[in-house]
């Protein structure tokens, strides 16, 4: 579950500091966010919903798929640090900008929820994506087996059906059931 800690007010360098206990740590206006290590269903599901996106968008010039741990921050940097499960960095020239991503580097953010906090991606990281310049947001929920879909800050929200981003000659249309049956088998 995803919890803000006590203290007061963290950075990246408190975050640096911590131990490596496999948590994954993320701070958003210096507030602490801890999520526990993801499951072996959460990451078949992100595995195959990046080769997916992977295969999509090879050679297209478009966008680059990646998946965390890689930090994604905005504004103060120091105050804030995320890890999207699978996002797609814009390409600029056939290149991604440097590391650490900027918000709006992204084409795309996805969060695999965790089922014992679920609001944390519903909600907290869906408002920080899009209200930050990232052009769309997916929460993918293997327990639900569906795909949600946001692409702006006042959308109230859609079961995804196809992404077509800019610059790309057809949309990419997920089988979802098959997806699901493939990734959690």
């Amino acid at each position: 579950m995803a919890m803000p800690a006590t203290h007061a007010e963290w950075t990246v360098d408190m975050l640096d500091a911590l131990p490596d206990d496999g948590q994954r740590y993320e701070i958003i206006d210096g507030d602490l966010h801890v999520t526990p290590v993801p499951g072996e269903a959460h990451q078949d599901v992100v595995g195959d919903l990046y080769m997916l996106l992977r295969t999509y968008l090879r050679g297209s010039g478009v966008g680059r798929p990646m998946v965390s741990p890689s930090d994604v921050r905005r504004g103060d940097r120091r105050r804030n640090r995320v890890q999207p499960d699978v996002f797609v960095v814009r390409l600029v020239d056939g290149r991604r900008a440097p590391y650490p991503y900027e918000m709006s580097d992204l084409l795309l953010a996805v969060e695999v929820p965790s089922p014992s906090n679920p609001s944390y991606d519903y909600h907290t990281k869906r408002e920080l994506y899009l209200a930050n310049g990232v052009p769309e947001y997916w929460v993918l929920n293997a327990e639900a087996r569906n795909l949600s879909r946001w692409r702006g800050v006042a959308d109230p929200g859609e079961v995804l059906v196809e992404w077509h981003p800019d610059g790309m000659a057809a949309p990419l249309v997920i089988d979802l059931p098959a997806f699901f049956d493939e990734a959690v088998a």
